[in-house]
């Protein structure tokens, strides 16, 4: 299996905690809880863009791939940095790395994300607004 593509620098950094409760029965962040603070981190983002409408995301998540690099543990201030790496006409590329409070990398990820229409159930091509605030956020064209 390949790797998430994860460049060295990406251009948002969020603050995230967990929950002592996010443990498995293994005494390890459960592997589930990773795709919340990846979504949390998106959230961050969107709204720190102006682009979330109503608190509602105009896109859903098509496809995700995460390598878990290190044992993440409940109950830490932890460090998510995130980016946009690509934008097409009705999808764009994430990518995420998590970090724990000693900067331990815990696991990165990308995630495509393509712009949805809920009336129709169907994708749509993003809007020109959203387009340009992640394009002038990430340097993108």
């Amino acid at each position: 299996m390949q790797a998430p593509n994860v460049p060295e620098t990406l251009s948002s950094r969020v603050t995230l905690r967990t929950r002592w409760c996010d443990e498995d029965n293994q005494d390890v962040l459960n592997n589930a809880i990773y795709m919340t603070l990846f979504e949390e981190g998106r959230r961050a983002y969107f709204d720190e863009l102006g682009q979330l409408e109503d608190n509602r995301f105009p896109f859903l998540l098509g496809q995700t791939n995460v390598r878990f690099l290190s044992p993440g543990r409940g109950g830490f201030e932890v460090s998510l940095e995130l980016g946009t790496t690509h934008l097409g006409r009705t999808s764009f590329v994430q990518a995420y790395r998590l970090r724990g409070p000693d900067g331990t990398v815990w696991a990165e990820a990308e995630a495509l994300l393509v712009c949805y229409d809920p009336s129709t159930g169907a994708s749509q091509p993003m809007s020109g607004a959203f387009r340009a605030a992640i394009a002038a956020r990430e340097g993108l064209a």
